[in-house]
């Protein structure tokens, strides 16, 4: 995770910590052995990865990943990089400013979840509730952009472990 820390925000006191996703699968720290030749941006079909500050980093604000496994196939260093399973250690997660959160009716999230993770429980008066079942999100991204408000944040799925990139 890395803390993004403006002046503004500094004296506003909102600090935000900011879950930076990298291609699926990848073991070790992209910054010991990414050598920017951008070949993952290049085959990545849905076109979410971009270089930020010299790492490859996923961008799920118009799609999510398939996990196709292009950007591994096409890297240089891909035996070094890359796990044999392509997964994400992440889960979505629902923000309190989530439209069903407050009382208007929307399920744009359930609605693109390849998983079905996305669930809605019914609540008297009111819209239904959305919750997300970790087990089964993938951690795919494809909710976030669907979000008319921005309610779905990535977060570091419970019980693993993420090394802080720069």
């Amino acid at each position: 995770m890395v803390t993004l820390l403006s002046r503004r925000a500094l004296l506003r006191g909102q600090i935000k910590e900011e879950v930076r996703i990298l291609p699926p699968g990848l073991v070790r720290p992209v910054a010991e052995i990414c050598v920017q030749c951008g070949a993952c941006i290049d085959h990545c079909p849905p076109s979410i990865i971009s270089m930020h500050v010299g790492i490859p980093t996923l961008d799920f604000t118009s799609e999510g990943c398939d996990f196709c496994g292009q950007c591994r196939e096409h890297c240089p260093h891909a035996d070094v990089f890359f796990d044999a399973a392509l997964s994400f250690p992440y889960t979505a997660q629902v923000q309190s400013h989530c439209l069903a959160l407050n009382s208007v009716e929307c399920q744009s999230c359930r609605d693109h979840c390849p998983t079905d993770a996305i669930r809605f429980r019914p609540r008297a008066g009111g819209p239904w509730q959305p919750s997300v079942a970790e087990d089964d999100c993938t951690g795919c991204g494809l909710c976030i952009g669907h979000c008319p408000t921005n309610a779905i944040s990535i977060s570091v799925r419970s019980g693993s472990h993420v090394d802080a990139q720069p």
